[in-house]
Protein backbone atom coordinates (compact mmCIF):
# COMPACT_ATOMS: atom_id res chain seq x y z
CA UNK A 1 0.00 0.00 0.00
CA UNK A 2 1.84 3.60 -1.26
CA UNK A 3 2.05 6.51 1.09
CA UNK A 4 -1.06 7.95 -0.47
CA UNK A 5 -3.23 5.68 -0.04
CA UNK A 6 -2.10 5.07 3.97
CA UNK A 7 -2.54 8.98 4.27
CA UNK A 8 -5.98 8.43 2.33
CA UNK A 9 -7.17 5.74 4.71
CA UNK A 10 -6.09 7.30 7.65
CA UNK A 11 -8.24 10.64 7.21
CA UNK A 12 -10.63 8.53 6.19
CA UNK A 13 -11.27 6.69 9.19
CA UNK A 14 -9.91 10.08 11.12
CA UNK A 15 -12.89 11.74 9.65
CA UNK A 16 -15.49 9.26 9.75
CA UNK A 17 -14.92 8.04 13.77
CA UNK A 18 -15.52 11.71 14.25
CA UNK A 19 -18.49 11.90 12.70
CA UNK A 20 -19.92 8.63 13.88
CA UNK A 21 -18.91 9.81 17.59
CA UNK A 22 -21.37 12.68 16.83
CA UNK A 23 -18.93 15.89 16.29
CA UNK A 24 -19.81 18.78 13.94
CA UNK A 25 -16.88 18.88 12.37
CA UNK A 26 -16.10 19.79 8.35
CA UNK A 27 -13.09 19.36 7.01
CA UNK A 28 -11.38 22.38 4.93
CA UNK A 29 -8.40 20.63 4.02
CA UNK A 30 -11.13 18.94 1.48
CA UNK A 31 -10.93 22.10 -0.37
CA UNK A 32 -7.76 21.98 -2.47
CA UNK A 33 -7.58 18.00 -2.13
CA UNK A 34 -6.79 15.96 -5.27
CA UNK A 35 -9.12 14.35 -6.38
CA UNK A 36 -7.65 11.23 -6.50
CA UNK A 37 -7.89 10.65 -2.53
CA UNK A 38 -11.28 11.86 -2.08
CA UNK A 39 -12.03 8.59 -4.27
CA UNK A 40 -9.59 6.81 -1.60
CA UNK A 41 -11.54 7.80 1.10
CA UNK A 42 -14.73 7.25 -0.83
CA UNK A 43 -13.14 3.77 -1.89
CA UNK A 44 -12.51 2.57 1.84
CA UNK A 45 -15.21 4.36 3.53
CA UNK A 46 -17.30 1.62 1.33
CA UNK A 47 -14.93 -1.32 1.93
CA UNK A 48 -14.76 0.22 6.07
CA UNK A 49 -19.02 -0.40 5.39
CA UNK A 50 -19.12 -3.93 4.00
CA UNK A 51 -16.94 -5.07 6.02
CA UNK A 52 -19.09 -3.85 9.23
CA UNK A 53 -21.92 -5.78 7.43
CA UNK A 54 -19.38 -9.22 7.47
CA UNK A 55 -17.95 -8.75 3.97
CA UNK A 56 -14.33 -9.38 3.23
CA UNK A 57 -13.24 -7.14 1.22
CA UNK A 58 -10.69 -6.15 -1.43
CA UNK A 59 -10.22 -2.98 -3.13
CA UNK A 60 -8.83 -3.87 -6.82
CA UNK A 61 -5.81 -2.10 -8.55
CA UNK A 62 -6.12 2.08 -8.89
CA UNK A 63 -7.29 2.90 -12.30
CA UNK A 64 -7.46 -0.94 -13.16
CA UNK A 65 -10.93 -1.73 -15.86
CA UNK A 66 -13.63 -3.43 -13.95
CA UNK A 67 -14.91 -2.54 -10.44
CA UNK A 68 -13.44 -1.18 -7.52
CA UNK A 69 -14.06 -3.69 -4.82
CA UNK A 70 -14.47 -7.52 -4.72
CA UNK A 71 -15.86 -8.93 -1.67
CA UNK A 72 -17.14 -12.35 -0.36
CA UNK A 73 -18.70 -14.14 2.30
CA UNK A 74 -17.29 -15.80 4.94
CA UNK A 75 -17.90 -19.11 3.45
CA UNK A 76 -16.59 -17.61 0.13
CA UNK A 77 -20.11 -18.77 -1.75
CA UNK A 78 -21.14 -15.00 -2.61
CA UNK A 79 -18.84 -12.71 -4.05
CA UNK A 80 -19.59 -9.47 -5.67
CA UNK A 81 -17.93 -6.79 -7.58
CA UNK A 82 -18.95 -3.14 -6.37
CA UNK A 83 -18.14 0.02 -8.08
CA UNK A 84 -17.72 2.90 -6.03
CA UNK A 85 -18.29 6.51 -6.78
CA UNK A 86 -16.80 9.24 -4.27
CA UNK A 87 -17.78 12.84 -4.57
CA UNK A 88 -16.40 15.87 -2.01
CA UNK A 89 -19.77 17.34 -2.61
CA UNK A 90 -23.71 16.74 -3.78
CA UNK A 91 -22.43 16.56 -7.48
CA UNK A 92 -23.22 14.77 -10.47
CA UNK A 93 -21.90 11.49 -11.11
CA UNK A 94 -20.17 11.35 -14.37
CA UNK A 95 -20.36 7.75 -16.08
CA UNK A 96 -18.52 8.28 -19.06
CA UNK A 97 -19.18 8.59 -22.72
CA UNK A 98 -20.73 5.18 -22.86
CA UNK A 99 -23.47 2.93 -20.48
CA UNK A 100 -21.80 -0.24 -21.90
CA UNK A 101 -19.03 -0.04 -19.60
CA UNK A 102 -21.49 -0.08 -16.54
CA UNK A 103 -20.61 -3.04 -14.62
CA UNK A 104 -20.56 -4.97 -10.94
CA UNK A 105 -23.47 -5.78 -9.21
CA UNK A 106 -23.68 -2.30 -7.32
CA UNK A 107 -23.09 0.68 -7.47
CA UNK A 108 -22.26 2.54 -4.07
CA UNK A 109 -22.27 6.52 -4.49
CA UNK A 110 -20.71 8.55 -1.82
CA UNK A 111 -20.57 12.12 -1.52
CA UNK A 112 -20.60 15.69 0.86
CA UNK A 113 -17.57 14.09 1.50
CA UNK A 114 -16.09 17.73 3.52
CA UNK A 115 -19.52 16.99 5.71
CA UNK A 116 -21.53 14.25 6.96
CA UNK A 117 -21.81 11.61 3.91
CA UNK A 118 -24.32 10.59 1.98
CA UNK A 119 -24.38 7.15 0.75
CA UNK A 120 -26.47 5.64 -2.02
CA UNK A 121 -26.29 2.34 -3.23
CA UNK A 122 -27.63 1.40 -7.06
CA UNK A 123 -27.85 -1.92 -9.41
CA UNK A 124 -25.89 -1.12 -12.90
CA UNK A 125 -29.59 -1.26 -14.34
CA UNK A 126 -30.72 1.44 -12.46
CA UNK A 127 -27.70 3.65 -13.35
CA UNK A 128 -28.07 2.89 -16.80
CA UNK A 129 -31.93 3.43 -16.67
CA UNK A 130 -31.65 6.92 -15.04
CA UNK A 131 -28.25 7.94 -16.62
CA UNK A 132 -28.94 11.70 -18.34
CA UNK A 133 -26.95 12.08 -22.28
CA UNK A 134 -25.13 15.08 -22.61
CA UNK A 135 -23.80 15.98 -26.34
CA UNK A 136 -21.79 18.71 -27.11
CA UNK A 137 -19.43 19.21 -29.66
CA UNK A 138 -20.60 16.23 -31.39
CA UNK A 139 -19.60 14.44 -28.09
CA UNK A 140 -21.58 12.60 -25.65
CA UNK A 141 -21.29 12.12 -22.30
CA UNK A 142 -23.58 10.18 -19.69
CA UNK A 143 -24.28 11.58 -15.64
CA UNK A 144 -26.55 11.05 -13.20
CA UNK A 145 -27.86 14.65 -11.19
CA UNK A 146 -27.92 14.54 -7.43
CA UNK A 147 -31.39 14.70 -7.84
CA UNK A 148 -31.89 11.57 -9.85
CA UNK A 149 -29.96 9.40 -6.94
CA UNK A 150 -30.11 11.51 -3.56
CA UNK A 151 -33.62 9.54 -2.60
CA UNK A 152 -35.08 7.30 0.06
CA UNK A 153 -34.81 4.16 -2.51
CA UNK A 154 -31.53 4.63 -2.54
CA UNK A 155 -29.76 6.27 0.47
CA UNK A 156 -28.13 3.80 2.91
CA UNK A 157 -30.04 1.27 1.36
CA UNK A 158 -26.80 -1.08 2.75
CA UNK A 159 -29.65 -3.98 3.21
CA UNK A 160 -29.75 -4.45 -0.78
CA UNK A 161 -26.58 -5.97 -0.44
CA UNK A 162 -27.51 -9.01 0.74
CA UNK A 163 -24.45 -11.44 2.02
CA UNK A 164 -26.30 -14.79 2.09
CA UNK A 165 -25.82 -17.41 -0.59
CA UNK A 166 -27.66 -17.62 -3.42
Amino acid sequence: MGIRNIVALVLAVSYFAAVYLGQNIRLKLFVDMNPQIVRNIGLYFVCYELSKRSWNVMPTARNAKGVDIIAYNIEATKYIGVQVKALRKKNPVPLGNSLDKIMGDFWIIVNKLDELPGVYILKPEEVKKMAHKKEKDGRISYWHPPKSYMTKEFENRWDRIKIDAQ
